[in-house]
């Protein structure tokens, strides 16, 4: 299982403690540290489209005018920061953020 995300974002550290508690084996990547591939964000974009840009952070409104009317693709390779997190992938499964639903799918396995 794999969680990309920031280290400093809760949500992520959440996550992976969880994950961990039941026994999970967790790889964390940070976008930052290490920024996804084309491939890698073609994926994500394509299981999650927009929904993959986090559009309520000072990130995104510091934004040019260009990047913001740009596609997910552009944003997050520019700001990797801007990515909604955290995104699971799961073998061939792929979940984003760390709600109800995702915690019932991921912990109940």
């Amino acid at each position: 299982m794999i969680i990309y995300g920031l280290n400093t974002c809760s949500t992520c550290k959440n996550a992976r403690k969880s994950l961990e508690a039941a026994g999970k084996e967790v790889i964390f990547r940070d976008v930052r540290e290490q920024p996804l591939s084309e491939a890698e964000l073609a994926i994500l974009v394509a299981e999650f489209g927009d929904r993959l840009v986090d559009r309520t952070t000072n990130d995104w409104r510091g934004l040019t005018d260009w990047l913001k009317h740009s596609e997910a693709e552009a944003q997050l390779a520019a700001k990797p920061k801007l990515m909604a997190r955290p995104v699971i992938q799961n073998g061939d499964m792929y979940y984003l953020g760390w709600d109800k639903d995702v915690q019932e799918a991921l912990l109940s396995q």
